[in-house]
C-alpha cells in the first residue's frame, strides 16, 4: 500500500471520529445549556434556597447533577438517533451477507456517502459483498463442473468395465480397455488428491518440514512424472537452467511444479512447446515455466482463485484448483508467483528465497 493512500485513509478515520466526538460534544453541550438555564431561571423567580449555606450549595449541586443526568440521556437518545440510523444499516447489512445475501449492497444515501469516512465504509463493505457474491458463483460453478469431471471417468471405467466382463475381445482390445480404465482411474485419483491438498494447505499457515535439496532436479523429476501428458501431444520440453539448491518444504514444493507444468501442457497446443527456466535474482530463484498460448486480460487476476476456470469448456481437463494451491504453497514459503501473457507466450514466475 502507498504512501499517499495510507494518509487519505487516516484522514477517513479521522474524520469518522471526529464526527462522533461532535455529536457527543453536541450532547453535552446541549445538557450543561439547558441545565444552566434552568438554574437562572429558578434563580430569578426565587425558587432556589440560599447557596451561603452548605446545605443550599449541596441541594444547588444536587439539583444540577440530576438535571444534566436527566437532560443529557434525553438528549442522547433524540440526537444519537441520526448518528446510529448508518450503523443500524450497516449491521442489518451485516446480517444479511452472513445469512447468505451476497447480493446486499450498502447504501447510506447521497448526503452521507459524500462524507469520505462513509464513502470508504461504503465502498469496502460492497467490494467484500461482490468478492463473496463471485466466490459463490465460483463455488457453484466448480461444483457442477467437478460434477462432471468426477462422473465422466466414472461413467468411462464402468462402461469399459462392462466390456471386458462379457468377454469375447481379443488380446489388443483388451489391453486397450485396461490402459483406459487405469487412465480414468489416475484421473479420479489425480482430482480427489488436489481437493484434499487444497484443503490441507489452506489450513496450514507456518511452513514446516523444511530441508534443502536440488530445485532443478526437482522440477526435473515434475516433468517426467508427467511425460505421458505431453509425450501424448507431442509437446517440446526445454528445460534451460543451471543446477540450484534450495531450503523449502520439498513435498509441498513438488505440487507447484507438476501443477505449473501440467496446466502448461493442458493448455498448449499440439506439437507445441514448454520452456522451463530457472535464474537467480540476489537471494531469490525465479522459476518460469513458458507455454504457447494466450490468456485473456480478464482471466488473468483471477487465476489464481479457487475454483476458477478461464475455460469454461470442458475441452480441457481441469477444476480450478492447481492453480491455486501453487499460490498457497509459495505464499506459504514467502514467495510471490505471477503470470503474463504476450506475444502468443504464457509465462508463469515463481520467485522463492534460497533459504
Amino acid at each position: 500500500m502507498s504512501r499517499k493512500r495510507r494518509i487519505e485513509e487516516r484522514k477517513n478515520r479521522m474524520s469518522l471520529t471526529v464526527l462522533f466526538s461532535a455529536v457527543a460534544f453536541l450532547v453535552m453541550f446541549l445538557s450543561l445549556s439547558i441545565t444552566t438555564a434552568a438554574v437562572f431561571l429558578l434563580y430569578k423567580i426565587d425558587l432556589l434556597p440560599e447557596t451561603g449555606t452548605s446545605s443550599g450549595a449541596l441541594w444547588l449541586l444536587s439539583f444540577m447533577a440530576m438535571a444534566s443526568l436527566i437532560i443529557g440521556t434525553v438528549a442522547a437518545v433524540l440526537i444519537m438517533k441520526f448518528p446510529l440510523k448508518p450503523l443500524n444499516r450497516l449491521i442489518n447489512n451485516m446480517n444479511r451477507l452472513a445469512a447468505g445475501d451476497f447480493k446486499t449492497r450498502l447504501r447510506f444515501g447521497k448526503r452521507l456517502s459524500s462524507l469520505p469516512a462513509f464513502n470508504e465504509l461504503e465502498n469496502s463493505f460492497n467490494k467484500l459483498a461482490a468478492e463473496l457474491d463471485s466466490t459463490e458463483m465460483l463455488r457453484s460453478d466448480f461444483i457442477n463442473n467437478f460434477s462432471h469431471e468426477f462422473k465422466t471417468p466414472i461413467v468411462s471405467i464402468a462402461g469399459f468395465a462392462k466390456v471386458l466382463k462379457r468377454g469375447n475381445l481379443t488380446d489388443e482390445q483388451r489391453a486397450e480397455y485396461i490402459g483406459i480404465i487405469e487412465e480414468e482411474s489416475m484421473r479420479l485419483s489425480y482430482m480427489a488428491t488436489n481437493v484434499l491438498n487444497l484443503t490441507k494447505i489452506e489450513n496450514q499457515t507456518i511452513l514446516t518440514g523444511k530441508s534443502r535439496f536440488n530445485l532443478s532436479e526437482q522440477i526435473r523429476s515434475a516433468v517426467l512424472l508427467l511425460e505421458n501428458e505431453w509425450s501424448r501431444k507431442g509437446i517440446e520440453i526445454e528445460p534451460d537452467f543451471e543446477e540450484y539448491e534450495i531450503e523449502a518444504n520439498e513435498e509441498l514444493l513438488k505440487q507447484v511444479w507438476i501443477n505449473l507444468v501440467d496446466n502448461a501442457v493442458k493448455f498448449s497446443p499440439e506439437g507445441g512447446r514448454v520452456d522451463i527456466g530457472i535464474v537467480k535474482d540476489g537471494e531469490r530463484l525465479v522459476v518460469s515455466i513458458t507455454n504457447e498460448g494466450v490468456i485473456q486480460e480478464e482471466h488473468i487476476d483471477k487465476l489464481f482463485r479457487k475454483f476458477y476456470q478461464a475455460d469454461r469448456s470442458h475441452s480441457t481437463k481441469g477444476n480450478g484448483i492447481g492453480l491455486a494451491i501453487v499460490k498457497h504453497v509459495v505464499e506459504l514459503h514467502g514467495g510471490t508467483v505471477a503470470v503474463k501473457s504476450a506475444d502468443d507466450r504464457v509465462t508463469f514466475c515463481v520467485a522463492l528465497k534460497t533459504a
